[in-house]
């Protein structure tokens, strides 16, 4: 995810890292060399006259703006929706970490509750990973006790395991005389929140906007602004590759944008920065306990957290 400070007016217009400008940038320069040749065959193609104006790319360009803001509305509220659970994640933790420390009867020293603290890190990492496709391995191990990184390593869904293992932390807990049965019915609801959070992300990562819809769109902006030099150049001449490119830097970039940010768990430079957010539960968490906290992950770039 690239943070940054805007900025002036002035300065935006010439920002690089941070756009989409150098994904879309070879489209646009065969753009603009497409329209100097039509420009230069003055609107024929192969011996033939294209008959077309600006008006049909008038109503036509009403037409693409409206599925196109459909389509960025609905990527949109996608990526903020994946940025709403995972800010439920941290809260649910949070809370979660401080009943286990605070509503039990542990000893200051005993070893309980860092270990619960240590499966709801664990937890986190995991979700991340399996949203990302990514091996858990490492975060796992570092974690966990041997025993249960082993055991929760093979399983398909990693986060509902370790979601069961906290169940189970609660209940011995309540075996053995520690919890009563309020404060059992207590942490029972945040681990529901957490399965909550675990199903919204993997129905996020598995249901993505319908295939048909990206494919029309995108044929669609592309036919668009191949098209229109054909329409432009009886009526403003030498002057249609500038306004080409410009309509086309708009309509692609919009197309990039909306590609980017329907699938909020990728690695992608404008997608979630779910390492970042991992950091900071583990660290938060860790804080809580006490215990060290780990060193900031490296950013991708000077802009860009992942």
């Amino acid at each position: 995810m690239i943070v940054r400070e805007k900025g002036n007016w002035l300065r935006l217009l010439f920002v690089w890292h941070g756009s989409v400008l150098p994904q879309i940038l070879p489209r646009l320069l065969v753009l603009g060399i497409l329209s100097g040749a039509v420009v230069y065959g003055h609107g024929h193609l192969l011996h033939y006259k294209v008959p077309l104006n600006a008006a049909p790319f008038t109503l036509f360009g009403v037409t693409l703006a409206i599925f196109l803001s459909f389509y960025n509305n609905a990527s949109y509220d996608r990526f903020w929706e994946g940025r709403k659970q995972w800010g439920a994640l941290l809260n649910t933790t949070r809370s979660l970490a401080r009943q286990a420390l605070t509503l039990g009867h542990h000893p200051a020293d005993a070893p309980g509750p860092p270990h619960f603290v240590r499966l709801l890190i664990a937890f986190t990492h995991a979700l991340k990973h399996q949203l990302r496709y990514t091996d858990a391995a490492p975060d796992l191990a570092r974690l966990l006790p041997a025993s249960v990184a082993q055991a929760v390593q093979g399983a398909a869904f990693k986060p509902v395991l370790l979601l069961l293992e906290m169940g189970r932390w609660v209940q011995q807990g309540r075996e053995n005389g520690q919890f009563d049965t309020t404060t059992q019915l207590a942490f029972d609801h945040n681990f529901n929140l957490l399965a909550d959070i675990v199903g919204g992300c993997e129905r996020l990562a598995g249901t993505l906007i319908p295939y048909t819809y990206s494919v029309i769109l995108h044929r669609t902006v592309y036919l668009y602004c191949f098209l229109l030099p054909f329409g432009l150049v009886d009526s403003i001449g030498w002057l249609t590759p500038l306004i080409v490119v410009f309509v086309g830097y708009t309509f692609m970039a919009l197309d990039a944008i909306m590609r980017e940010i329907e699938e909020p768990f990728g690695l992608g430079a404008n997608d979630l920065a779910l390492n970042t957010m991992s950091h900071t539960i583990e660290s938060t968490l860790l804080e809580m306990v006490g215990a060290p906290v780990p060193p900031a992950p490296e950013r991708a770039a000077r802009y860009i957290f992942d």
